[in-house]
């Protein structure tokens, strides 16, 4: 359900949202009919959420077919021209390029990149808002990314929520509490929901949860009984903070609700 100061409302009283694309819509169709209610002060807020969710997932799917491959820290890669690998494995921008074109870099030359899911969810939350907010802003807010396992700018503004309706775009995350401890990459798998029923994840590809927990048991310890489960939680951006960053491109909100 989605609320506008406080009043329930319907997607149709939005103003600006009959501007929106067909698969805008769509998502903006998933908010309104969710058991989980969403709180905006403003029409703004609403739309940029509907915006950047479908950028995630437009993120997933140009990550899925970009050719970048899975690797762990150990045999993590990446395009020199643009990021400087780091002893443990993570991606230093370069202080001679932009940020916008070092995140783009690697949706155009994957296969120049290999990190683990974690990264890669990093790396599409860049991309996804980068798409919605474009390059300028982008650059004034995301100067010197490093790029490493869950590692953020804090200007990508991230929240947990115990439970709630997967929506697209939302993280997800599947746990293999008896990987196999040689193969500890294996612990588990970062989603995005794609809103069709198919979730990608780096390193598996896109599926079904079914189908990435088919995946993950086949990665267990010998004797294992215990089953990959997907968990209750859900990791989402705080969109109605980075709304803000269309207004106020330089401003960092580091706390508080809008």
């Amino acid at each position: 359900m989605i609320f506008v100061n406080g009043y329930p409302v319907e997607t149709a009283q939005i103003s600006g949202f009959k501007s929106l694309t067909p698969t805008q819509k769509q998502v903006g169709e998933k908010l309104q009919k969710s058991r989980e209610s969403f709180y905006y002060t403003s029409p703004h807020q609403f739309l940029f959420e509907v915006v950047m969710r479908t950028n995630i997932v437009a993120a997933a799917n140009g990550m899925r077919d970009s050719g970048a491959g899975f690797a762990t820290f150990v045999n993590s890669r990446c395009n020199p021209q643009y990021w400087r690998r780091t002893a443990y494995g993570g991606f230093l921008l370069r202080s001679d390029v932009r940020p916008s074109d070092a995140i783009s870099d690697i949706f155009i030359n994957g296969k120049r990149y290999g990190f683990e899911c974690t990264t890669a969810i990093m790396i599409m939350m860049y991309k996804a808002i980068l798409e919605t907010i474009g390059a300028g802003m982008f650059d004034q807010l995301f100067n010197g990314l490093l790029l490493y396992s869950t590692e953020h700018d804090e200007d990508l503004q991230i929240i947990a929520v115990p439970s709630g309706d997967s929506l697209p775009g939302d993280v997800r995350y599947v746990k293999n509490p008896e990987h196999h401890p040689n193969t500890p990459q294996w612990q588990g798998e970062n989603l995005i929901d794609l809103g069709n029923g198919q979730f990608f994840g780096h390193g598996i590809g896109t599926g079904t949860i079914g189908e990435v927990i088919d995946v993950l048991n086949q990665k267990r310890m010998p004797g294992a009984t215990v089953s990959a489960f997907l968990t209750a939680e859900i990791i989402r951006p705080n969109y109605r903070l980075m709304s803000e960053y269309t207004r106020h491109p330089i401003r960092r909100l580091l706390g508080g609700v809008i």
